[in-house]
């Protein structure tokens, strides 16, 4: 393509994979806010949604969980399940980055920021 210009074709063979990788990236980094998992504790009686990118959108608490005498369990339901939520996002998060490295040819397991 650029004969003669020595390895300038190969660099600029690499500045648009670097430039279509980082469409990608943010292209998955947008989607991140769009996918949501569920977060459980108590047999399924707290439930938290979360994105892919670990915030809050969302949690389900049983109404027979409201008695005065159950507050301290119901808030470490509601810590376990917001940190299940999470827990599961962060791997949802890193199974979307995954399939853009795999789309790229980058090396198995080569982190990216998310």
């Amino acid at each position: 393509m650029l004969k003669g210009l020595g390895g300038l074709g190969d660099m600029a063979k690499i500045m648009k994979q670097a430039q279509e990788m980082q469409s990608r990236m943010a292209d998955a980094q947008a989607r991140l806010d769009d996918i949501t998992v569920e977060g459980a504790a108590g047999a399924g009686m707290v439930q938290a949604t979360v994105s892919a990118r670990g915030n809050l959108c969302g949690l389900s608490i049983d109404p027979a969980l409201f008695t005065p005498d159950d507050r301290e369990v119901l808030e470490d339901l509601i810590v376990a399940a917001v940190k299940d939520g999470q827990a599961k996002a962060t791997e949802k998060a890193r199974e979307e980055m995954g399939r853009i490295t795999e789309s790229l040819g980058l090396p198995e397991g080569m982190k990216l920021p998310f």
